[in-house]
């Protein structure tokens, strides 16, 4: 039956009626399907398996839906039938058995052995390309059964054939002494030898230079032919020594290059007869070379010969390569040594001997495995591993770049091995061990070289090794183990939890808003300019900023979290993040939000139950506490209240608080040291939140635990030796009650703005004062238990900051007690007399005290400004306090330094004068210490003040809060004593000095001094004792002349001391710092923990106040002139105007060393200010007699020589240009004012820059008619205008033409007529010979051009001038007659210059 086809058109029923059609008839299939069995010889191709039944389809029995995917059927696998499975085999085994995939295949690759294989060696070509096959050339080959081969096809067949037919590499070796490019020789058969051997023609088969071109083609070959015989019958009859003899004459005789060429052209035929001969001859034998054999040449015979004389003559033209020396003889037996090559032997052989430096060359650094610099000529065996570079192969050690070529290794133990050194020579770097070994920094060369992100690139990587290296490495880059020692041994310090961001404070963009509240919104949103910057150049300017920038945090957080690595990963982990966060708000931010980061490390490494840790190194730290993740934590919390309201809230702080806390350190089943450091970290992080008000319901759960510690304190201060552990966690629990204390008290601030803050601030704390009012009573036993140990300074020091936390706390207990309005003030009056007589005076009468005092001037960074350098490694952008190897002991963070005790003592000291103010006179003792008064004299005495370094700012602001308490002490102390202590002009200096050195964060402080010690009457004795007088005296006695009683400066001294509250009020309102900086600060020092945002102080870019302060509100107001154009009002002009220079005059006269910061050039500036501030302020009587008496200090002898324009000045660009305007407005507004001339004739003196003279003589002529102060008032000495004698020729012209022109007059101007007359008399009579020609030829035009004036007067003047004097009323002498040299040199002149002169001398 036949079927036919499906047609176009039809439809699948069609289909489906032509299969039950096909059925029916039962007809055989015209293709039958053979399902092979899977495996290869499971059946043979002919036996099908059995047909059941046919696969029809049914399009009715098929659902309308298809059939759901999940759940998905499970799958049973079903055997073969004749091959059952049998019960015994592993399932597993068989599958990797029979397993085919790709990745079976790649795993099961072996070596295939080509020991035996025949290796063709290319033939070497002497063209550059090879011949170009043109299709019209006839063939030679035999042309293919088919015609249709394509030329490529044809092409192919031939190379097939020639390859066939060339030898094998054992047939024919190279020799290894062969030049390069040399034809390798066959051995020659028998027969062949015996041909060779009958006769020396042989050996010359045709000539290799002679061609025969340019003969005809008739007798080329022949001509050719005869003259090759005769050559060759010469060279036969010559012995060998007479050809070399004959050869090197011509090699004499002819060019090299020539030679070369020669030398090329017979190479090149010798290749191409040599491929003819294998390709006519491919069945020629050749003897097998052994592999036992060494590698030599094989030919004999004539060719021997010839291979011996072209050897003697290469010895002699080029000496031959020295044979290389191997340690060992190779075997075949080795691996891969059945084929030696020498070149890749060269590293077995012996080191070149070590080079000895005999120069002062520097030479590249190398360290060892263990980052030690290693010397140049250090001699170190090779079996320490620290030859394996190429590069100066006999030195030791690797260099920078070689470890940076090994960190890109394949191999991951080298990567890891790279990672380590270099981090340990990081380590090194920051601890100062190479010193001024090496050449400018190492952490700069790396970081500059992309160490950075190499570190990124390996904590990329996916071999835990080369993971924790890098771990390891970047906390040595980022993390100084010196700076978190620090930081954290000064905690319980005065203010020491509050501390300085660590990071870049240099100008930028991204960075100026750091200083300010910033709230989670904003620091969320990146500035465009951040942004837009790649990693690169964020890392330039701030090493943490561009880390973050790549995704450090989620990495780190995937390490943690999925590779669970070992403990040391850990901990260089969270020394990363702590280091992060310690960064800024910003940094800390970043690490809170990271998706799973913060709940990975409180969950694996905060757990509240775990197995017991005994001693000894711990096999992993997960689900173990780890003090660094508590102390994480508290760095966060540090940050901002916000930050530490989440970590109590969202983490389940609470909870772990409670866990570490109420347990003691021993019974926690952790090793000893850990447990202490992990309960000392919960102390401080519950300190940290307190500071915010936060924490407070944790104190009434804890406070059995509080109790059973502080009972505890006195006995363990009583065992020794005591231990440092012990000791910091003794003084962070006080710290903690400190806090809980002050947030006890009943004042509640009101909110000053309507932000979440403020809200927060309102929130009343869940502490009162019943809940701390029993503290005091367990606190003053280890008080006096500590201050047993004060004459015994061993122990003394090893308590550390215990004694300090001690009386903080005592004073933060009396500060809030004495805040309870509820309370009898009897009460707590009578307590702090108790308290003072048993405990403050014994010890303020103690010797050990008065010692402590005395180092004050050795552990001072103010008067050792050394101490706070930078060190050598110390990079703008990676903040670091630069204490990688330790403060030394006399430092201001050294175990012996005075500073926390004494600054502890004096904060408990203000605060009971504050509060009982009946006992500032018993107290008022501290201020009479000797040490103490050194101590400041040293302080305010002129010196340099130290850089603003991270570590100096940290260190000053420690310093400057001792000098604040005694300033704030002395302060209380004044207002209730009749008269002035004999300290008190010290203490007002000293507070001028602080109030210029303040760094930001000590807002308040600064306030404070503006307020209290500044200009308060009773800090200026001088006033009572005499002072004025003293100053009219000094000025009668300089001046030499009386004067107006009014004008004179006793009497504006005295106007100046009566107007001080006005004058207080004008700097209050133009030097107090920005509101909500003060607000800040101010809750940060009076203990409003409410108000209290962050503990991360302000960036110290600088000092609060410039140096110049007390001209601050008079340069205020110049720009405000500037930028109103309209003028300012007259009122508060002539009043800020007026107070200012007020103030400074009394700075000037009784407390010069306040102004010592300051130079006379930029107290000029400020005076020149005044006349460029408004059009008639200067006219104004005060403002007059004021700038008068200023100008007259700045005009002293003692003062005048330190007056140097030439010099930067603070605050202006240049002074040229300031000088520029000051002569416009003095030429357009002063209407001659001599006080205004005087100031503008001040700059004009000779020994300052020529372009400020030039400035008036070229530019400003219209000055000099009304410049006309009279010579008697001329501030400074005449001669610092006329000596020495102007070099300036270009002015000397500008000076002759002024007085030829009358422009310049002695009635109009008569200081700068002398001037001029005397310089042009000193020019035109000038007789120096190593004058150029240009100056003596305008010497002689000027003395012509005077010898022919017109004006007798002038002439006069210019040629009979003798010397300067100002109480004449021409300002200079004359000669009666001019001198017999200047007569000679005038009769030099050209006579018709003399006749129409016609002046006789």
């Amino acid at each position: 039956m036949m079927l036919s086809r499906p047609k176009p058109g039809e439809s699948e029923v069609d289909l489906l009626r032509f299969q039950s059609q096909f059925l029916e008839a039962g007809a055989a299939p015209a293709v039958q399907l053979v399902k092979g069995s899977r495996r290869r010889g499971d059946a043979h191709p002919d036996q099908l398996p059995p047909q059941d039944h046919r696969d029809v389809v049914m399009l009715d029995s098929l659902p309308d839906l298809p059939p759901a995917l999940l759940p998905a059927p499970s799958k049973r696998a079903r055997p073969s039938p004749g091959r059952p499975l049998p019960h015994d085999e592993d399932p597993e085994e068989r599958l990797n058995r029979h397993d085919e995939h790709i990745t079976a295949v790649l795993s099961k690759i072996v070596e295939r052995d080509t020991s035996s294989v025949t290796v063709t060696l290319p033939v070497p070509s002497g063209v550059a390309f090879p011949p170009v096959f043109h299709r019209s050339q006839e063939r030679q080959v035999k042309p293919a059964a088919s015609s249709k081969r394509s030329i490529f096809a044809q092409e192919i067949a031939a190379r097939r054939v020639s390859d066939n037919r060339a030898p094998s590499a054992e047939q024919v070796v190279p020799s290894p002494d062969a030049p390069e490019g040399a034809v390798p020789c066959e051995t020659p058969s028998s027969k062949d030898r015996g041909s060779q051997l009958s006769g020396r023609s042989h050996s010359f088969h045709r000539p290799n230079l002679i061609t025969g071109k340019g003969l005809r083609s008739q007798a080329a070959a022949q001509e050719v032919q005869t003259i090759h015989e005769e050559n060759v019958a010469r060279l036969q009859a010559m012995d060998p020594e007479e050809i070399l003899k004959e050869q090197q004459q011509l090699l004499a005789q002819l060019d090299p290059s020539l030679v070369a060429f020669l030398r090329a052209h017979n190479h090149t035929r010798e290749q191409t007869e040599t491929k003819a001969t294998k390709e006519q001859n491919p069945e020629r034998p050749s003897v097998p070379v052994s592999k036992e054999e060494p590698i030599m040449s094989t030919c004999t015979g004539e060719s021997g010969t010839r291979d011996k004389l072209e050897d003697k003559l290469e010895d002699k033209l080029q000496p031959r390569t020295a044979a290389l020396k191997l340690p060992m003889t190779p075997n075949k037996e080795w691996l891969h040594m059945d084929t030696v090559e020498l070149e890749k032997l060269h590293w077995t052989q012996d080191l070149p001997p070590l080079r000895r430096q005999q120069t002062q060359e520097r030479m590249q650094a190398r360290f060892s495995l263990q980052g030690e610099l290693l010397e140049p000529d250090v001699d170190l065996p090779t079996h320490l591993g620290l030859h394996h570079h190429g590069e100066e192969a006999e030195r030791a050690g690797y260099s920078l770049q070689e470890l940076f070529h090994l960190t890109r290794s394949q191999v991951s133990q080298q990567r890891a091995l790279a990672l380590h050194v270099l981090s340990q020579i990081i380590g090194r770097a920051q601890a100062g061990e190479f010193g001024d070994r090496l050449v400018g920094s190492v952490l700069r060369l790396l970081l500059d070289a992309g160490f950075l992100f190499l570190l990124r690139f390996s904590l990329d990587d996916r071999v835990d090794s080369v993971i924790a290296a890098a771990a390891r490495a970047l906390r040595a880059l980022l993390v100084a183990p010196g700076d978190e020692e620090l930081l954290d041994s000064t905690f319980s310090w005065y203010h020491g939890a509050s501390v300085f961001p660590m990071m870049p404070s240099h100008d930028d963009k991204a960075d100026e808003d750091e200083d300010e509240e910033l709230t989670k919104e904003k620091v969320n949103r990146k500035t465009p300019e951040e942004g837009s910057r790649p990693p690169p150049d964020l890392a330039r300017h701030d090493v943490i900023k561009g880390l973050l920038a790549t995704n450090l945090l989620p990495r780190l957080r995937y390490v943690l979290e999925v590779t669970c690595p070992g403990p040391s990963v850990v901990l260089d982990i969270l020394a990363v993040l702590i280091r992060l966060a310690r960064h800024s708000l910003e940094s800390a931010m970043r690490v809170l939000e990271c998706p799973r980061l913060m709940e990975t490390i409180v969950r694996e490494f905060l757990p509240t139950s775990w197995s017991p840790i005994g001693v000894g190194p711990a096999p992993s730290l997960y689900k173990v506490p780890c003090a660094a993740a508590m102390k994480l934590l508290r760095v966060l919390a540090s940050a901002g209240r916000n930050i530490a309201a989440r970590l109590l809230s969202s983490f389940d702080i609470r909870s772990r608080l409670c866990r570490f806390i109420a347990e003691a350190p021993r019974d926690l089943a952790l090793p000893p040291e850990e447990a202490e450091i992990l309960t000392t970290e919960a102390f401080r992080l519950w300190a940290v939140a307190a500071s915010y008000g936060q924490g407070g319901d944790l104190y009434r759960e804890l406070y059995p635990v509080l109790m059973r510690a502080l009972q505890t304190l006195p006995p363990e201060l009583s065992t020794h030796p005591l231990q440092p552990l012990s000791m910091q966690r003794m003084a962070s629990l006080l710290t903690l009650l400190t806090q809980l204390t002050l947030a006890a008290s009943s004042t509640q601030p009101e909110p000053t703005s309507g932000s979440a803050e403020s809200c927060v601030s309102a929130i009343p704390s869940s502490i009162t004062w019943t809940h701390v009012s029993g503290l005091k009573p367990l606190v003053e036993p280890c008080l006096k238990q500590t201050l047993k140990f004060l004459p015994r300074p061993d122990v003394w020091n090893a308590l550390g900051p215990v004694p300090s936390a001690c009386l903080l706390f005592l004073g933060a207990y009396y500060q809030a007690w004495s805040q309870q309005s509820g309370l009898c003030p009897e009460d707590w009056l009578q307590d702090m007399e108790r308290f003072v007589d048993e405990f403050l005076l014994p010890l303020l009468s103690q010797p050990p005290l008065g010692r402590m005092w005395d180092s004050l001037r050795d552990c001072s960074p103010l008067c050792n400004p050394l101490s706070c350098a930078s060190t050598p490694e110390a990079l703008p952008s990676l903040v670091s306090l630069g204490c990688a190897g330790g403060c030394p002991p006399l430092s201001v963070a050294g175990s012996a330094s005075p500073f926390p005790f004494l600054t502890a003592l004096l904060s408990l000291v203000n605060t009971l004068g504050q509060i009982h103010k009946g006992l500032c006179r018993q107290l008022a003792v501290v201020l009479t210490a000797p040490g103490l008064q050194n101590y400041f004299l040293q302080c305010v005495a002129p010196a340099p003040a130290p850089q603003l370094t991270p570590f100096s700012a940290w260190a000053l602001r420690h310093e400057y809060h001792l000098q604040y308490l005694v300033l704030s002490l002395a302060q209380k102390a004044a207002t209730l004593q009749p008269e002035p202590a004999a300290s008190t002009a010290l203490h007002h200096v000293m507070a001028l000095v602080l109030l210029s050195r303040l760094l930001p964060g000590s807002e308040f402080l600064a306030q404070e001094l503006l307020l209290s010690c500044v200009f308060r009457l009773g800090f200026l004795p001088e006033n009572a004792s005499g002072g004025p007088e003293a100053a009219d005296f000094s000025d009668g006695l300089s001046l030499g002349s009386s004067g107006d009683p009014h004008c004179r400066r006793g009497a504006l001294l005295v106007q100046a001391c009566q107007d001080l509250p006005s004058i207080r009020s004008c700097y209050l309102a133009h030097c107090s710092p920005a509101r909500a900086s003060l607000l800040t600060s101010q809750a940060l020092y009076r203990g409003e923990l409410p108000r209290v945002s962050s503990l991360l102080l302000p960036i110290p870019k600088e000092p609060l106040l410039p140096t110049d302060w007390p001209f601050q509100p008079l340069i205020h107001l110049y720009h405000r002139a500037s930028d109103t154009p309209s003028g300012l009002p007259a009122a508060d002009t002539v009043g800020i105007t007026m107070r200012v220079l007020q103030w400074v005059l009394v700075l000037e006269s009784w407390r010069p060393e306040a102004l010592w910061a300051v130079p006379p050039a930029a107290r000029l500036a400020r005076l020149m200010c005044v006349y460029l501030v408004d059009s008639e302020l200067f006219r104004e009587t005060p403002i007059q007699r004021l700038v008068a008496a200023l100008l007259a200090r700045l005009c002293q002898p003692q003062v005048l020589p330190n007056l140097k324009l030439d010099c930067p000045l603070p605050g202006l660009t240049s002074f040229p240009d300031l000088y520029a305007s000051f002569l416009d407005h003095f030429e357009a507004v002063s209407f001659g004012d001599h006080l205004f001339g005087a100031l503008v004739l001040l700059p004009l003196q000779r020994r300052f820059s020529v372009t400020l003279r030039l400035a008036l003589f070229g530019e400003h002529v219209g000055v000099l008619r009304a410049l006309g102060l009279p010579l008697p008032q001329l501030p400074v000495p005449l001669e610092c205008y006329t000596e020495p004698a102007e070099d300036s020729l270009a002015l000397l012209q500008l000076y002759f033409r002024a007085l030829v022109t009358g422009v310049l007059r002695a009635r109009w101007c008569p200081v700068l007529y002398t001037v001029a007359v005397a310089h042009v008399n000193s020019f035109v009579f000038c007789q120096d010979p190593k004058s150029s020609d240009e100056v003596k030829a305008a010497r002689r035009s000027m003395l012509q051009k005077v010898w022919l004036l017109a004006d007798k007067d002038l002439r006069q003047h210019l040629l009979h001038y003798k010397l300067p004097n100002s109480s004449l009323p021409e300002g200079f002498e004359l000669y009666p007659q001019l001198p017999r040299l200047r007569q000679q040199y005038l009769q030099t002149l050209p006579t018709e210059v003399l006749q129409n002169g016609g002046f006789k001398t």
